[in-house]
């Protein structure tokens, strides 16, 4: 890689993000004579995370799904809510598909180039300087995927975080239906904590089983695993039972302002950029829509970062980070209320921030209370 030292964009990390953005990149003719480097020190050969996300049945991602469900079911402690999710299916993708699907799309195209190597510094100047352990790069345009130092000691954002533990678990006999989803179920939660269980059977006798909390602290490791064995004993009235994979992760859902790090010569991608929708966690969509507005702006002759994210939703995700941060117990309220009084099409428009006016006033009166009264006048 010597002979090319310079290029026109350097994306720094090989995660969902940057090959989102690559894949974007090699599809439009526009980058056609463009170089572009991926910096990243691992392979990405291993199947590290599990990304979940709703689309309309005939999303471009269909051929890398490990499995699709049209139905799910939210538990609350007073009710359960059935979704019929049609025009949209619920996709579970493995990283290790979308990695391998990825490399080999970007590899049918010779301006594409993976270095495998660390990013120690960045240096912005007439051109981007990008230092690795070995060499130093220039490119016009840097697009960067590690957050920024300032996140860890920021004081004055809301934080919180979406932190889990999943196994995956095959059992005996058939005891899922394949064809729903159980979206979240508050039934076992740990205290007053917004916390819930999450599955998603990927056959009659295999699942994933997931205990999530969306929280300010962390727990244990072994926290995790008790209510998992709780759960799958006593809610899913399973006995005996194989561990096939596990899998745990940590997820900011923050006001922190990471655009405000985006320059004309560097943009900020991933969760690094903001692109973790703060009120869920889920990215996937989040990462392709960004994505495909950086190109748009490319071509515009703008700079990458132009109109990223829309004012009033970053305004909605605030006063539920708020109400989340000074009434923590009132999640389980928060969702049952969203998807009881909504169907599953104007929530996941609301959430993927394609949603109309008045969807977004419907949704609003729903949550009406006083804890969202406070934490609206205390967000202003």
């Amino acid at each position: 890689m010597t002979k090319f030292p310079h290029f026109d964009y350097i994306i720094i990390g090989n995660g969902l993000a940057g090959l989102q953005l690559a894949l974007k990149m090699a599809s439009d003719e526009y980058f056609k004579n463009k170089t572009i480097a991926l910096i990243d020190p691992s392979t990405k050969n291993s199947n590290d995370k599990t990304w979940s996300f709703w689309d309309t049945s005939h999303s471009k991602w269909h051929n890398i799904s490990y499995k699709t469900w049209s139905n799910a079911k939210i538990y609350t402690s007073r009710k359960a809510i059935s979704l019929q999710l049609a025009p949209y299916q619920y996709f579970s993708i493995r990283s290790i598909d979308f990695y391998t699907n990825a490399k080999l799309e970007l590899g049918k195209h010779k301006n594409f180039h993976f270095i495998i190597d660390r990013v120690t510094s960045v240096t912005e100047g007439k051109v981007v300087k990008v230092t690795t352990t070995n060499i130093t790069y220039s490119c016009k345009h840097v697009f960067d995927s590690r957050l920024p130092l300032d996140f860890y000691n920021h004081n004055n954002s809301i934080n919180i975080t979406q932190h889990f533990k999943g196994i995956v678990i095959k059992t005996d006999t058939n005891v899922f239906d394949i064809d729903t989803l159980v979206m979240m179920d508050y039934r076992l939660k740990d205290g007053n904590k917004t916390s819930f269980m999450y599955v998603l059977p990927f056959a009659k006798n295999k699942a994933l089983i997931e205990f999530t909390y969306f929280t300010k602290n962390l727990v244990e490791e072994h926290v995790y695993d008790t209510y998992i064995a709780t759960y799958i004993k006593n809610y899913l009235n399973i006995e005996t039972y194989d561990i096939l994979e596990s899998e745990k992760g940590k997820i900011p859902m923050t006001t922190f302002p990471f655009n405000s790090y985006n320059t004309p010569n560097m943009t900020k991608i991933g969760t690094a950029g903001g692109w973790v929708k703060p009120s869920t966690g889920y990215a996937f969509k989040h990462s392709e829509n960004k994505a495909t507005q950086i190109i748009t702006n490319i071509k515009a002759n703008k700079i990458p970062s132009y109109k990223l994210f829309k004012k009033r939703y970053k305004f909605y995700d605030k006063i539920f980070l708020k109400v989340l941060q000074d009434e923590n117990d009132k999640g389980e309220w928060i969702f049952q209320q969203f998807y009881n009084k909504n169907n599953a099409k104007t929530m996941f428009r609301f959430l993927d921030e394609k949603s109309t006016l008045l969807e977004e006033f419907k949704i609003m009166k729903s949550l009406f209370s006083w804890t969202f009264i406070k934490a609206f006048f205390k967000t202003l």
